[in-house]
């Protein structure tokens, strides 16, 4: 089934909306992590949430989308809701910049949440 073919709540954006809000996004995350690295080595947890909450980011897209397994993508974007709020937390300690930076990422994932399971419920 294609996206624009599923059941959406009232509050679902249009699609354009999604690139351009991603793109920000990302530009935001990777210059967060860029402010960490210049105040010196990264500790590894931190690293491991960072690149942990990208790698569940990512696989996301391929269990809503491409294998369509709404309830598993349910479970998977809340896990990658606890990942963000983490890595915000690890963040904000060791620059508060960095985690202020993540602020927007973790409100879209948010609404993102809310979309998924709206779409779940609305398509099963």
């Amino acid at each position: 089934m294609n996206y624009n073919d599923l059941m959406k709540p009232t509050l679902s954006p249009p699609g354009i909306v999604f690139p351009i809000v991603w793109t920000i996004i990302y530009l935001l995350i990777g210059i967060s992590y860029m402010l960490l690295k210049e105040k010196g080595e990264v500790p590894k947890e931190t690293k491991q949430l960072y690149y942990g909450q990208l790698l569940f980011n990512y696989l996301w897209t391929f269990i809503f989308f491409v294998f369509q397994l709404r309830l598993l993508s349910v479970l998977w974007i809340i896990i990658l809701d606890v990942l963000v709020i983490c890595m915000i937390c690890q963040f904000y300690k060791q620059n508060k910049i960095s985690g202020i930076l993540l602020i927007p990422y973790i409100l879209w994932l948010f609404f993102a949440t809310y979309l998924n399971i709206s779409i779940y419920f609305l398509n099963s």
